[in-house]
C-alpha cells in the first residue's frame, strides 16, 4: 500500500461532512430548472416533461450509510489480506494491531509469524486449530513455546532417515530455537526397507518374529539439532514406533549402537540440559555406559531417568560413578535388571554424594545384598529425602539394616518398601526404628506381609512426625 492511513481517513470525514450531512435526495434535477442566482434547487415537473426525469433505483431497499465500513477498517482489512507479502504490524498503533492480530489466518507460513508474533491470542488460536487437546499450564503458559516444541516434537517423530531430507529440521531451528525448552519426543522412525522375500515353501519363522534379519537401523541424529537449541533444558526420547499395529516389527524398537553415539554427543554438546529421560529403548549396560561417559561432569544436568531398559550390575556402576562427577538431584532406574552388586556401587556412591535428593531403584533385583547396601549408606548420606525400594525381593535382613539407618537418618522423608517381604519379624524390628526416628513422614509398607500391629504402630509414628513437621513449617514462616 502506497498511502497513508490518516490522511485517507481525515479526506474521508472531510467528504462525508460536505456529501452526507443530513438525508439525501437521490432524485436528479435538470439544469435549466436551477437558480443560478440564489443556488436553490427546484424539483423537476414530472407531469411537465417527464423525459426530463431521471432517478436512482437502489438494489439494496435496506443499504445505510451506517454499514458502509471506515476506511481504517478498509486499511486494516487490506493488510490481514496481503500479510503473506507484506507483513505490517509493528507500523500500527496498539488498536490496529490488535485488530489484524484477532483476523490474521493461522495458516500463515512459519517463516513470517515466528519472530515477528509475540501476541499469545494468535499463538492460542493456531494451538487449538492444530491439536485437540491443549493444556498450556505444562508450558509456563505459554501458547508460542507449546506451539513450537510440540511443532519440532512432530517433525522429529516422523523424521525418516534416508528419506527425510535434514533441512526440514534445519529450516525450522531458526524460527523455533529461542522458544523450545522441552522435547518429548514419544516415537523415533527407522529407516524404510525393503520386506524380504520368501519362497513359497520356507515355512520358516518371518523377520518379524526373530528380529534378527537385515542391517541395524539407525535413527534420527540428534547431533544436528541439540546444540542449536540454547534454551533446551529437558529431553524424552523412546526409540520406538507407537500405533504400529500389524505391521509391527522388532526392528522398529531398536536402539542401534549407532544411536546411542550420535545421542551421547549430542548430549555432551548440548550444556544447558537439565533434565535426561530415555524410556523403553532396550538400553543395556554398553549404551547405558557410553550415555554416561558423555554425561560426566556435565554443568547443568539435575535429574537422569533411565526406566523401563536393560540396565544390569555394570550400567549401575558407572551410573553410580557418575553420581558423585555430576549435580544430579534425581536418579530413576525403575524396571532395570540391577542386582546386588549394583546395588552395592550406587549405595557406596550415595554415601559421599551431596546433592542427591531422590532414588528410584523400583522393580529391580538387589535384594538383600543390595538392600543393606543402601541401608548403611542412609547413615552417612545426609541429603536423601526420597528412597523407593518397591519390587525388588527383600526381606528381614534389609528391615533390620534399615530399621538401624532410620535410627540415625534424620533427612529422609520418604521411604517405599512396598512389595518386598519383610515378614512379620520384619515389621516389628521396622516398628522399633521408626519409634526412634523423627523425619520420616511417609513410609509405604503395603504387601510386605508385615502384621497388622505393626503396620498401625509404624502409622502411627508417621503422624507424629506430620504434625511435627507442619508445627515447623507454620514456625519458619
Amino acid at each position: 500500500m502506497c498511502f497513508h492511513a490518516n490522511s485517507l481517513f481525515k479526506t474521508y470525514n472531510m467528504l462525508k461532512k460536505s456529501l452526507f450531512n443530513g438525508k439525501i435526495n437521490f432524485s436528479c434535477m435538470s439544469r435549466s430548472q436551477s437558480s443560478r442566482r440564489t443556488g436553490s434547487m427546484r424539483p423537476v415537473n414530472a407531469a411537465a416533461d417527464g423525459r426530463k426525469m431521471r432517478s436512482i433505483i437502489a438494489e439494496d431497499s435496506e443499504w445505510s450509510l451506517e454499514l458502509v465500513p471506515l476506511l481504517t477498517t478498509l486499511c486494516l482489512q487490506h493488510i490481514i489480506k496481503h500479510f503473506r507479502e507484506k507483513p505490517i504490524l509493528d507500523e500500527l498503533t496498539p488498536k490496529y494491531k490488535a485488530y489484524v492480530l484477532q483476523r490474521l489466518p493461522t495458516s500463515l507460513p512459519l517463516t513470517i509469524t515466528a519472530n515477528l508474533i509475540s501476541d499469545e491470542s494468535y499463538w492460542k488460536r493456531c494451538c487449538e486449530g492444530r491439536w485437540a487437546v491443549s493444556d498450556v499450564s505444562t508450558y509456563d503458559n505459554s501458547w508460542k513455546r507449546m506451539f513450537f516444541e510440540r511443532h519440532l516434537e512432530n517433525i522429529i517423530e516422523f523424521f525418516i532417515p534416508d528419506a527425510t531430507d535434514t533441512k526440514t529440521v534445519l529450516d525450522v531451528v531458526p524460527l523455533c530455537r529461542n522458544y523450545v525448552k522441552r522435547l518429548k519426543v514419544s516415537q523415533l522412525l527407522p529407516p524404510i526397507r525393503e520386506s524380504p522375500r520368501f519362497d513359497e515353501d520356507d515355512r520358516s519363522d518371518c523377520a518379524s518374529d526373530t528380529g534378527s534379519e537385515g542391517p541395524s537401523m539407525d535413527h534420527f541424529d540428534f547431533r544436528i539439532l541439540l546444540d542449536k537449541l540454547p534454551n533446551l533444558e529437558e529431553l524424552n526420547v523412546v526409540y520406538g514406533v507407537k500405533g504400529c499395529g500389524m505391521n509391527f516389527e522388532w526392528n522398529l524398537f531398536e536402539f542401534t549402537f549407532r544411536d546411542c553415539e550420535f545421542l551421547a554427543k549430542a548430549l555432551h554438546s548440548c550444556k544447558t540440559l537439565q533434565v535426561f529421560r530415555i524410556h523403553r529403548s532396550k538400553v543395556d549396560d554398553e549404551k547405558c555406559c557410553l550415555l554416561v561417559s558423555q554425561l560426566l561432569d556435565h554443568p547443568s544436568l539435575q535429574e537422569l531417568d533411565f526406566s523401563h531398559n536393560h540396565i544390569s550390575d555394570r550400567g549401575a556402576r558407572a551410573i553410580g560413578k557418575l553420581l558423585n562427577r555430576s549435580q544430579l538431584k534425581r536418579l530413576v532406574v525403575c524396571n532395570n535388571q540391577i542386582r546386588g552388586p549394583g546395588a552395592q556401587a550406587l549405595a557406596h556412591a550415595l554415601s559421599k554424594n551431596i546433592t542427591l535428593l531422590s532414588l528410584n531403584l523400583r522393580l529391580n533385583r538387589i535384594g538383600d545384598e543390595g538392600g543393606q547396601a543402601l541401608a548403611q549408606a542412609l547413615v552417612k548420606n545426609k541429603t536423601l529425602v526420597n528412597l523407593h525400594l518397591g519390587g525388588n525381593n527383600m526381606t528381614e535382613p534389609t528391615a533390620v539394616a534399615l530399621s538401624q539407618a532410620l535410627v540415625e537418618n534424620c533427612t529422609l522423608k520418604n521411604l517405599n518398601l512396598s512389595n518386598n517381604k519383610l515378614g512379620v519379624d520384619g515389621g516389628k524390628v521396622l516398628e522399633e526404628g521408626m519409634s526412634h526416628n523423627s523425619s520420616l513422614v511417609e513410609c509405604d509398607i503395603r504387601l510386605t506381609d508385615v502384621s497388622q500391629d505393626s503396620e498401625y504402630c509404624i502409622t502411627q509414628a508417621l503422624r507424629t512426625n506430620q504434625s511435627q513437621a507442619a508445627r515447623k513449617n507454620q514456625t519458619q514462616t
